[in-house]
C-alpha cells in the first residue's frame, strides 16, 4: 500500500508496474468518489475478468460472491464467506503466470469491497498474486461519508500485516 498527495505520479507508477508485469495477468481498478457507498460496487469492477474462474470455487464462497455481484440469490452475503471467495478467486485466476492487482484511489473503495480485499491480501503467502494499492492522503472530499469511517486512516488501521509506504513529491 502506497500513501501519498494528489499529483506526484501515482498513476504514472502504477502505469509502470503494470507495463512491468510481463506475463502476469492483471487485475486493475479504481476507487470512484461517487459509489463509495454502494456495497462491492469497487470489487465487482475489479474481479469482472477473473469471474470465468468462479466455478471453481467451492460452492459456499461461490455462492456468497454470487449473492454480492446481484449473480445469485441474496442470502445474505457472510463476509467471512465474501473475503475466502476473493482469495481463491484472485488465486484461481493467477493460474501458473501470476496475478497482479492494482487499485488506484484506494480510499473510494466502499468499505465492503475494501474489506473483501483486505481479507484476501492478509491471507496471500505462497501465492503468485502481488497486491499494490495508492491512497491518497488528500483530505475526503465526500460529503455524505458513512459516520465515523475516515476512508484512508480506517484503511490503514485494518491493515496493520500490509506494508504501507509514505510518498511526497514525484515518484
Amino acid at each position: 500500500m502506497l500513501r501519498g498527495e494528489p499529483g506526484i505520479g501515482k498513476t504514472a507508477l502504477l502505469d509502470h508496474a503494470a507495463a512491468a508485469a510481463g506475463a502476469m495477468r492483471l487485475l486493475r481498478g479504481t476507487g470512484v468518489e461517487f459509489e463509495a457507498e454502494l456495497p462491492f460496487s469497487e470489487l465487482q469492477l475489479l474481479l469482472r475478468p477473473a469471474l470465468g474462474s468462479l466455478a471453481a470455487l467451492p460452492g459456499p464462497q461461490r455462492e456468497a460472491l454470487e449473492a454480492a455481484f446481484g449473480l445469485g440469490p441474496t442470502t445474505g452475503s457472510d463476509p467471512t464467506l465474501v473475503g475466502l471467495a476473493v482469495l481463491f478467486l484472485l488465486t484461481e485466476y493467477a493460474d501458473e503466470t501470476g496475478l497482479l492487482c492494482l487499485v488506484d484511489d484506494a480510499q473510494w473503495l466502499d468499505r465492503a469491497s475494501r474489506e473483501a480485499l483486505l481479507f484476501a491480501a492478509r491471507r496471500l503467502h505462497a501465492e503468485s498474486v502481488a497486491m499494490l494499492w495508492w491512497v491518497s492522503t488528500a483530505p475526503p472530499r465526500l460529503k455524505t461519508s458513512p459516520p465515523n469511517c475516515p476512508w484512508t486512516a480506517a484503511m490503514v488501521a485494518s491493515s496493520p500485516s500490509l506494508p504501507c509506504t509514505e510518498t511526497s513529491g514525484s515518484v
